[in-house]
């Protein structure tokens, strides 16, 4: 990698953020701005998908609200993301969970993984 731009990415890169995998349930605090207010909204759910690396990573997590699946994709290094808390480890065993879009109610269960101590 270029040396430049490793310097440009490490600049904005954010060193709070938690280890998120998928089948981990978080919580994503995100700044909102309405009118000339900026409030934090929280957004639950279910990381079903990864992606990229460094300073362009993501995360795509799925809530269903009302009866509708409800998936959002956030920028891990972004500005406008506040923080991010794990509620739970998931014990999954493959990197994408498109698989939970077509199920719901406790078809969606994902087994809490057991930390080793």
């Amino acid at each position: 990698m270029n040396p430049i731009i490793k310097e440009l990415e490490d600049q904005y890169k954010k060193s709070d953020i938690p280890a998120v995998n998928p089948g981990d349930t978080v919580k994503v605090f995100v700044r909102i701005v309405e009118g000339n207010k900026e409030r934090i909204q929280a957004f639950e759910g279910t990381v079903i998908k990864e992606h990229g690396a460094g300073i362009n990573r993501t995360i795509t997590v799925r809530k269903v609200f009302q009866g509708i699946g409800v998936e959002r994709v956030f920028l891990l290094n972004s500005p406008r993301i506040d923080k991010i808390t794990v509620l739970r480890r998931g014990d999954v065993r493959r990197s994408k969970l498109y698989y939970l879009r077509e199920r719901s109610g406790k078809a969606t269960r994902i087994r809490e993984k057991i930390e080793k101590r």
